[in-house]
């Protein structure tokens, strides 16, 4: 099991238990949940988000089937899915932004591999149907893991990740924003075909930096959401739904 697989694990099953053993998930205690309206907060770095194009915030979160939802503000929402203990149970769907809507929070589904079921492709789907515009980006440096989707009008256009093994999803075709960055195929990191002192062709994986500017092309770049034309908040806080957890692919009998 790889890295990326074996924290995907970690995190989704730390969800899983939250929610079966404790009515509504964890208690939130670590982060003091103000509910009035502030400015917008950044976020992004080391996190996952989807950015979808409404601002009908009450129907997306019943679409996302987010229960046991309670008012929260950027301040604390934001402070509760970046808490080290918090932050494996709960997401934050934050008030719009210039027509868009977050979801942030690490435990979203995640492309972690051939092994486990796909739930972040029909979830992306499932929203795609109500919402013209659904895009999903993960950024973690420490592990290697770096990735982007969107669903336009209803249909899957691109998704692309990469692990610390390579390329674990790749549908679509390169968008322009993508080749403009020079993103064009992803390996793992080192040094191929060196030859004596000529050394041989360097190969590197996308930078944290080139996420944020993908979602900065193709929506908002969350860093930067405090500059925002927009007023005071207050979004949804909630524990991630059991169905998001990851999920072993059964084996078909012989």
């Amino acid at each position: 099991m790889t890295m990326i697989i074996a924290l995907a694990a970690v995190i989704l099953l730390t969800v899983c238990v939250a929610l079966r053993l404790v009515p509504g998930g964890v208690p939130i205690r670590r982060v003091a949940v103000d509910v009035a309206p502030d400015e917008p907060r950044p976020f992004g770095y080391k996190m996952a988000w989807l950015a979808i194009r409404t601002e009908d915030t009450q129907a997306l979160a019943d679409l996302l089937g987010l229960e046991s939802r309670r008012a929260a503000n950027w301040n604390s929402g934001i402070g509760t899915v970046y808490d080290d203990t918090l932050g494996a149970s709960y997401v934050y769907l934050t008030p719009p932004v210039s027509g868009w809507s977050f979801v942030v929070g690490l435990p979203l589904p995640h492309p972690v591999g051939p092994a486990f079921v796909d739930k972040l492709t029909p979830l992306m789907l499932s929203l795609g149907q109500r919402f013209p515009d659904v895009q999903y980006f993960f950024t973690f440096p420490l592990i290697d893991f770096f990735a982007w989707a969107r669903v336009r009008d209803g249909e899957l256009v691109r998704a692309f990740a990469v692990n610390d093994e390579g390329v674990a999803w790749n549908k679509g075709r390169i968008t322009s924003e993508e080749r403009v960055l020079g993103l064009r195929l992803f390996e793992l990191r080192g040094v191929r075909e060196r030859q004596g002192d000529a050394g041989g062709e360097i190969i590197l994986y996308p930078t944290e930096d080139q996420v944020l500017r993908i979602a900065r092309c193709w929506s908002l770049d969350p860093t930067q959401v405090e500059s925002a034309d927009t007023g005071d908040g207050c979004g949804v806080l909630a524990p991630a739904p059991s169905a998001w957890c990851s999920e072993r692919r059964r084996k078909r009998a012989a």
